[in-house]
């Protein structure tokens, strides 16, 4: 602990010279902890071969906490390594200190250093223990294990989380309302995932952010060039060299591949469209969509301008150029999976647990024709992993539309995200609300307040911290 002391110390001395403020994440310091978890909670099929558990990572701060009294803010972990959501998620050590409340983050199954089978866990048949419904009772136990333990039995919970995490805390309240009091599920488009929801709306949102900046026909026009230009060995050297590749394309399944790269980093602009810089998914401006959309009107040649909005989303690599086959990697999510060991967890849980969005066609967007069916994604899931989407039971499961049961749940949405339209934008009752903010993208909400934050933001925060008061 002196040594956290230590280097937040010299953080704040460092922020303070350069002028940049440390969130409130950051200066908060935890506690990395592990649970010995039920690694199957449905069936005993693994303990035949004497593999019954496995340690769950959790981070915990206990700064604030009134210990027996305070109530327990539990973060229910994304599809990443759960650090990187305490570091992102400053709004709940915000408002810690007025609730007395303990804050617990715990990582999601087969992510992080959470990995059941160690390097085995994303092969079959060990990754088939790899699913929301594992997290959500992996959630439970370690709530039900924490609550004894730290004498804390009755002390109320709100569960917290954005993006698939926003889904997995609504989801919390929704399976387990004997443990969670409530939940923020923060631009978490619980009606998509569940099957209850139009596929297409997700590209044509990240094209309005851009058309709303005023460069989305110069965007279409690179495109267009480039289109022509790879229909030659020569065209697609061009192109190449005016992305500055690690590598030149040589096919069209290259080409392809590039433009899967290229559209991801539309993507990341538009969830990640915040009004300062960030280093969540990717290191960006302030305000990326405006910034890529300058980089577009700087120059006279369509496809310059579409390598230089690339590289505000991807660093090159030491030699000075662009690898587009470790920066993206194709996977049964459109919206892109990520890179690293992470990617395989989210590409298999895109073929077993959810609905993605569909791809581009380049008419009610500005992307070129991408498409990802339904039929392509069966096609891709059976040979990828050897399993087929079940859509019906993932909504029986998660109740798609049909929420009108349950209670205590805030979706807030950001109307900048282009997840928005997949979440729940208006009221369902009294107790399921649903707060929308106009200038926000992707769970802006949680994170740490700053003074470039927008005034319809700090609004949203408040209504949450008086609606987790009315809870308490």
């Amino acid at each position: 602990m002196a040594t956290s002391r230590i280097l937040i110390a010299c953080l704040a001395i460092i922020a303070e010279f350069l002028s940049i403020p440390l969130t409130a994440s950051a200066q908060t310091p935890y506690k990395e902890q592990f649970f010995e978890q039920t690694i199957d909670h449905f069936n005993s099929y693994w303990a035949q071969y004497g593999k019954r558990t496995y340690k769950q990572r959790y981070l915990i701060q206990d700064k604030w906490w009134t210990p027996g009294k305070g109530p327990i803010f539990f973060y229910t972990g994304n599809e990443g390594d759960i650090a990187t959501f305490w570091n992102n998620t400053g709004f709940m050590f915000e408002i810690a200190p007025k609730f007395n409340a303990l804050i617990v983050f715990a990582e999601h199954r087969y992510y992080g250093k959470s990995l059941p089978f160690g390097e085995r866990s994303f092969k079959q048949p060990y990754i088939s223990l790899l699913s929301s419904q594992q997290a959500l009772a992996d959630f439970a136990v370690l709530l039900n294990h924490l609550k004894p333990s730290l004498n804390a039995t009755d002390c109320k919970v709100i569960a917290f989380g954005g993006s698939y995490g926003g889904m997995l805390s609504a989801y919390m309240r929704i399976k387990y309302p004997n443990l969670i009091d409530g939940s923020i599920a923060a631009s978490a488009p619980v009606y998509l995932i569940g099957g209850d929801s139009s596929r297409d709306f997700f590209f044509e949102d990240v094209t309005a952010d851009f058309q709303a900046a005023g460069c989305d026909k110069l965007i279409r026009d690179g495109f267009s060039k480039m289109a022509s230009m790879s229909s030659t060995t020569d065209g697609l050297k061009k192109i190449s060299s005016h992305f500055m590749l690690c590598k030149y394309m040589k096919t069209t399944s290259d080409f392809t591949h590039f433009l899967g790269w290229l559209r991801n980093a539309f993507t990341l602009m538009a969830m990640m469209d915040y009004p300062y810089p960030t280093d969540f998914m990717s290191k960006m401006p302030a305000w990326p969509v405006n910034a890529g959309c300058k980089a577009m009107k700087n120059v006279t040649c369509p496809v310059k301008g579409l390598a230089d909005l690339a590289s505000i989303v991807y660093p090159y690599k030491p030699d000075g150029c662009h690898d587009i086959w470790t920066d993206f990697v194709d996977c049964a999510d459109p919206t892109g999976c990520g890179t690293g060991p992470d990617s395989y967890a989210w590409d298999y849980q895109a073929c077993t647990d959810f609905l993605m969005p569909s791809g581009t066609n380049n008419k009610t967007d500005m992307f070129p024709i991408l498409p990802f069916t339904m039929e392509q994604r069966n096609s891709y899931c059976e040979k990828r992993w050897g399993v087929t989407p079940d859509v019906e039971w993932t909504k029986l499961s998660f109740w798609g539309k049909d929420l009108k049961y349950t209670g205590n749940i805030v979706f807030s949405n950001g109307l900048l995200d282009p997840w928005h339209r997949g979440g729940v934008l208006e009221d369902l009752s009294d107790s399921l609300i649903a707060i929308t903010i106009k200038e926000g993208a992707h769970h802006l909400d949680l994170r740490a307040s700053n003074e470039h934050d927008p005034e319809s933001v700090k609004v949203a925060r408040q209504k949450e911290i008086d609606i987790i008061t009315h809870w308490l």
